[in-house]
């Protein structure tokens, strides 16, 4: 077990990245940040490190608890990771969007304004 690890490679030990390929292009795009600054795929992270991932529009916050390079089982990349992440709001919070029933076709001119007053604009 080494003491450093290239972010790229321990978001696809611990399983946040299905491949390394997809955790090097989330470094690219500006999606992992290593204690608060932007992360390139070959930055070092080590034990204590806050690692931020944004997938699908959410922010999970990870802490390093060890350094791995290689996809272990999913009970030792557990260990190896401590998730910080907040629980998502609950869903009554959560803006009200009205769902239209799929074929129905485009609003009517009375159904998009109570639609825009819903929305308050």
């Amino acid at each position: 077990m080494t003491t450093t690890a290239r972010v790229d490679a321990w978001l696809w030990a611990v399983r946040v990245y299905k491949t390394r390929s997809a955790a090097t292009t989330a470094c690219r795009a500006g999606h992992v940040r290593v204690n608060g600054e932007k992360a390139k795929a070959a930055q070092t992270v080590k034990p204590g490190d806050e690692v931020r991932v944004r997938i699908s529009g959410f922010d999970r916050m990870l802490v390093v608890r060890q350094t791995i390079v290689k996809r272990v089982g999913a009970n030792v990349a557990a260990e190896a990771v401590e998730d910080r992440t907040p629980p998502p709001p609950p869903r009554e919070l959560t803006a009200f969007v009205p769902v239209r029933d799929r074929g129905a076709g485009r609003p009517t001119k009375r159904e998009r304004r109570d639609i825009e007053k819903l929305r308050g604009r």
